[in-house]
């Protein structure tokens, strides 16, 4: 099958943010009184909305996390992005190569804009994406595992959900996907293949993707 529309989701995908995002957010929610693992933020987190971090501590505790939290965790996620963020390898050469095919993509993050765009700057994306192809939870107001974000991207672009490939590398992710009716290839170079189980396709590596596209 050839696809009418590529929707990335960007941590993990185009910018290699998992493991920044959440060494950091682990050892915020640490601080606070809620100890959490790198491994344990991994888990409940990636590919989430920060939603959800409110969510879970709220169910597991109780509590309420501060009301700068959100905040907080951008200001300090957006420095260390500043030092340390790149783009994941051999993505550029995937999307040059869906430019150079005239084939649309665009991306789909459970990230804020502002986040997107600290990323995108720190990782040298920017040309890549101007606001017109940048969906996010935000602009929906629920995050995965819903379908929301992925069905807002199609809508935007103007292609049924049936013609998209979604590349994703979270488990939530790929129920978004799969529960938006969408193809979704899940990229296994941080999670384990179990997880993804749901997607369509699995690849380790960027130089795989071009020929899943191609379908």
């Amino acid at each position: 099958m050839t696809y009418d529309l590529v929707i990335f989701d960007n941590d993990g995908v185009l910018v290699d943010s998992e493991p920044v995002a959440n060494t950091i957010l682990a050892a915020y929610l640490t601080e606070l009184g809620h100890p959490t693992s790198y491994e344990d933020s991994l888990r409940d987190y990636m590919g989430a909305a920060v939603h959800r971090v409110h969510d879970l501590i709220g169910e597991r505790t109780g509590q309420r996390l501060p009301a700068d939290f959100d905040a907080t965790l951008h200001a300090r996620t957006a420095a260390a992005f500043a030092r340390e963020l790149r783009p994941v390898e051999g993505v550029v050469e995937v999307l040059e190569e869906l430019r150079a095919r005239g084939v649309p993509y665009c991306l789909a993050s459970s990230g804020s804009h502002a986040r997107i765009r600290v990323g995108h700057r720190s990782a040298g994306l920017t040309p890549w994406f101007p606001e017109a192809l940048i969906h996010s939870a935000e602009d929906v107001g629920k995050g995965k595992p819903a379908p929301d974000l992925f069905l807002y991207a199609a809508e935007r672009m103007g292609v049924e959900p049936a013609r998209c490939l979604v590349v994703e590398d979270s488990a939530l992710g790929v129920r978004a996907a799969v529960a938006a009716g969408m193809d979704v290839v899940g990229y296994t170079g941080m999670t384990p293949p179990a997880e993804l189980a749901g997607a369509t396709h699995l690849f380790g590596h960027m130089k795989e993707l071009p020929a899943l596209i191609r379908g």
